[in-house]
């Protein structure tokens, strides 16, 4: 085994391999093992015992994050001349139609989320093959297909994320920075984690939270015990 960074040595010596860590341990751990210069992101991973094969085993859904994100989440809105307004009001970075559909067909996607009005959708159905894959087509389901598109922007700007079950059953999310306090992050990943056990599916059979983990962007997994969630 190669010899251990003196960071690498302080991390290992403060994370028991193999312990699962009650949520608020793992929110002041993660903290402190993350010795990056940069402020990193914090990421939560949760193993879930569903077949996501299976339409009705499948978890996806939307969390309003009571700390935010702390990343600036880039937002076009794609409305009516009518909506403008009070989208870019909202915060939106981006606002327009046409203009911006021809952008996108030209392969612009500098954007992280795309909101947009039932009316509209037929325009950008075509640009399913640019953004599906990026992550970016607006979806009902996920709040980004509305009638009230302000709104949507502003939960957007303030913290709201969309999420959904990988094919290895895992449910991954950033879920804010390590400049956040102890609490905020224990706060952020509990709204997350109770977000996905109202959304257990009934065809779900055997344990739902297999298991979860908090990291930061270069830091290992902690382990964390799902029962201290509850």
């Amino acid at each position: 085994m190669s010899k251990l960074t003196k960071n690498q040595k302080l991390v290992a010596d403060k994370v028991e391999a193999g312990k699962a860590y009650s949520l608020k341990e793992a929110a002041e751990l993660v903290k402190e093992i993350t010795t990056t210069k940069f402020d990193a992101s914090l990421d939560i991973d949760v193993r879930l015992g569903v077949d996501p094969r299976k339409a009705n085993q499948m978890v996806r859904g939307v969390v309003s994050l009571p700390n935010g994100t702390g990343k600036v989440t880039r937002v076009l809105c794609l409305c009516t001349a009518d909506a403008e307004a009070a989208a870019k009001e909202a915060g939106a970075d981006y606002v327009g139609l046409d203009e911006y559909i021809e952008k996108i067909k030209g392969g612009w996607t500098d954007v992280d989320v795309i909101i947009t009005m039932p009316s509209c959708m037929g325009k950008i159905g075509p640009l399913g093959r640019v953004l599906g894959p990026r992550g970016l087509m607006p979806n009902p389901k996920s709040g980004t297909v509305t009638m009230d598109v302000a709104k949507a922007v502003k939960e957007v700007k303030q913290g709201k994320i969309d999420f959904k079950v990988d094919k290895a059953g895992i449910v991954h999310a950033s879920i804010g920075k390590v400049s956040f306090t102890p609490q905020q992050i224990y706060e952020n990943a509990k709204e997350f984690i109770q977000t996905i056990v109202k959304l257990k599916p009934a065809a779900a059979k055997g344990t739902y939270m297999k298991s979860i983990f908090i990291s930061s962007t270069m830091s290992k997994g902690i382990k964390v015990d799902p029962k201290s969630v509850e």
